[in-house]
């Protein structure tokens, strides 16, 4: 049994009178461990394919199972604590007023967890950030800062899943590698799970075991990061997002 199963997924949207076909029978899975990745260009499907997990996005057929359950609608406080989704933009993400201790203290408050004041401090540890973080607002901090947060924050319920939502596409390329790598030591330590989301086909190559090439809504081509590396596409939409990328990923991760 895999820790994530999408079978058959369709979302639908109604906008102006007419309906909008987001996901269209889109079936996956995610082994425990596994970091996973969906690419394509925008509007594909690949993010909206992340918020119907959550919750955030209308399930018009099939499931969605985590650990063989499938999950209820609206989302139980359970899901938070196995669940968690980092998003692009950092600064959007995080409320302009609030300090980044009481950004990730707030979860913790939610579910009745005490210990906050160790939990904020070694969350900052954990992503590289000083304890003195503590008490600033998000716009005192660059965006690679901000992503850090973002990160600790996600981990602060300490979840086993976390989704992925073009996490450094809002980052400096330099920026963009120093987060991606410390997501990697994080899944590392941790044990985590990742389903990540990029319309880039290098920052899958360096983060992801497979990899679901998405088009129109629609899964297009499913393999493993081995075929990625070596050009086995079977699909002409697939060669064509290997052949965008191509010069970075044979670059390696300092390039990204």
């Amino acid at each position: 049994m895999s820790l994530i199963e999408i079978d058959h997924l369709s979302v639908t949207f109604r906008s102006k009178g007419r309906e909008v076909h987001a996901v269209e029978d889109v079936s996956f899975s995610v082994e425990q461990g596994e970091s996973f990745g969906l690419v394509g260009e925008s509007g594909s499907g690949k993010s909206t394919i992340l918020r119907a997990i959550c919750g955030l996005a209308p399930v018009t057929a099939g499931t969605i199972r985590i650990d063989g359950a499938s999950l209820p609608a609206p989302r139980g406080p359970d899901f938070a604590t196995r669940v968690q989704m980092v998003f692009q933009d950092p600064y959007a993400s995080l409320h302009p007023r609030h300090t980044i201790d009481r950004t990730l203290s707030e979860p913790l408050a939610i579910h009745g967890i005490a210990g906050s004041d160790a939990r904020v401090v070694k969350a900052l540890e954990d992503v590289g950030l000083p304890a003195a973080f503590r008490f600033r607002y998000p716009h005192q901090l660059s965006g690679g800062q901000r992503q850090r947060v973002a990160i600790a924050r996600a981990l602060m319920l300490e979840p086993t899943i976390l989704l992925l939502d073009e996490p450094s596409s809002a980052l400096d390329a330099s920026v963009q590698a120093e987060v991606l790598n410390l997501l990697d030591r994080l899944r590392a330590a941790r044990g985590l799970t990742f389903l990540m989301v990029s319309h880039d086909l290098a920052v899958i190559d360096h983060m992801c075991d497979r990899i679901l090439v998405m088009q129109n809504g629609r899964a297009v081509e499913q393999m493993p990061r081995e075929a990625l590396a070596e050009a086995r596409m079977t699909t002409p939409y697939a060669r064509s997002l290997f052949d965008a990328s191509a010069d970075r990923m044979l670059g390696g991760p300092a390039r990204l």
